[in-house]
């Protein structure tokens, strides 16, 4: 038996069958490669889910978990933490941001901010205020609050009764939004780019349309970033596009490099909702992540990532679009940056698991968009790699 199938096998026998896991067991990670328990490579085009930004084990990453290792590897909250206040503090500078909660998901800080938007809204216009609006094809996390806030029904299916107090709006439609104003009204939540819903992206002024709507109508406006900020997209964060600042935003994945971390970040006004004890995490900005944090923001803000995420996305596209247009199954590629999708007319499981065999790692969303989640450090190199075993695929598929 392969070093893999004795992992796999002990897996099977102890491990919750959450996940349709794929038969890799990684145990190695540089940079866009990923290696299994018998040394084979793969190009990772998922990235941990958008989690490794910088890349498998970024050196500066590394060097600050070692170091803070060495030092203090968890604080309780009660107390102050150095490395927790440093990395608020670059957040806040190139963000809107005044304040921030740290947590250790992105669905725990989807949780915060429906909370603070909730007691906000209450505490300002009355007990009437507290639903929120979100989108169609959404997806906010997986405790029992952020799968009622998703729009998608195969998320909740089993775990019914959803909580109360959230409606669903097509993703991009103004009107329909507006339409589903009521004086119960608290918050609009949305991704800027859907990112598990299949790489939607809003059409131009959507944004500042929403923000103008929750402007006149006293809303609680939250992005949830968790998949699209820290880069992905080109800026450091996803709504910067438009010049559209919200007055929550999520963020998690990728904000340490690779440690589990959430955080949300607020204006001073909605901020000083949360008083001591109406909100707290044991483990939220612990030293060790946030040590992470700093350091993965500072390589993100001057290591010139940003810039070659812009380049690298821009031809990632480019070659995308080159190859959809040679395959009628490919309807069409959108995206920004470095977080794309291609949809397919047919089911795109069986290309994931064939890219796999192949040394290639691809994910698949709703079923018929492959999305493509590469490292923001990727090269053209790798990029050509990839999609010579993606074209290889698609072509025996159209023959």
């Amino acid at each position: 038996m392969s070093a893999s199938n004795d992992w796999i096998a002990r897996a099977d026998r102890r491990i919750m069958k959450t996940y349709g896991r794929y038969p890799l067991v990684a145990v190695r990670g540089e940079g866009c490669r990923l290696w299994d328990a018998d040394g084979k490579g793969y190009l990772d085009f998922l990235a941990g889910v958008a989690v490794n930004n910088l890349g498998h084990c970024h050196p500066k990453v590394v060097a600050a978990l070692q170091q803070q290792a060495t030092q203090l590897l968890h604080c309780s909250n009660y107390y102050h933490i150095p490395s927790q206040i440093e990395l608020a503090e670059i957040l806040c500078e190139h963000s809107f941001g005044e304040r921030v909660f740290f947590c250790n998901s992105g669905a725990e800080a989807n949780e915060a901010a429906i909370k603070l938007a909730r007691k906000f809204s209450r505490e300002k216009h009355g007990e009437e205020r507290y639903e929120v609006i979100t989108a169609v094809a959404s997806f906010h996390g997986r405790t029992i609050a952020t799968i009622s806030a998703t729009g998608q029904e195969k998320v909740k299916a089993g775990f019914s009764p959803m909580l109360p107090g959230f409606k669903y709006v097509p993703f991009g439609d103004i009107e329909a939004l507006r339409a589903a104003l009521t004086p119960s009204s608290c918050a609009v939540m949305l991704e800027p780019i859907q990112g598990e819903g299949g790489v939607n992206v809003p059409p131009p002024g959507y944004l500042r349309a929403v923000r103008e709507l929750c402007d006149q109508n006293g809303l609680v406006l939250i992005y949830d970033e968790v998949q699209v900020g820290c880069g992905r997209t080109g800026k450091l964060f996803a709504h910067q596009h438009e010049g559209v600042e919200p007055d929550l935003m999520t963020l998690a994945k990728a904000l340490a490099g690779g440690p589990p971390i959430g955080a949300l970040v607020a204006r001073e006004e909605h901020a000083a909702t949360l008083g001591p004890g109406t909100h707290g995490s044991t483990f939220g900005g612990n030293p060790l992540v946030t040590a992470a944090g700093v350091a993965a923001m500072k390589v993100l803000l001057e290591d010139g990532v940003l810039e070659n995420c812009v380049t690298m996305g821009e031809y990632l596209r480019g070659r995308l679009e080159e190859m959809k247009s040679r395959y009628g199954f490919a309807r069409e590629v959108r995206g920004q940056g470095l977080i794309l999708g291609m949809e397919l007319s047919i089911e795109g499981g069986e290309i994931v698991k064939t890219a796999l065999e192949r040394g290639l790692l691809i994910n698949c969303t709703v079923g018929s968009v492959l999305r493509f989640v590469p490292p923001l450090t990727v090269t053209r190199a790798e990029i050509d790699e990839a999609l010579e075993i993606l074209d290889g695929i698609l072509a025996e598929i159209e023959n």
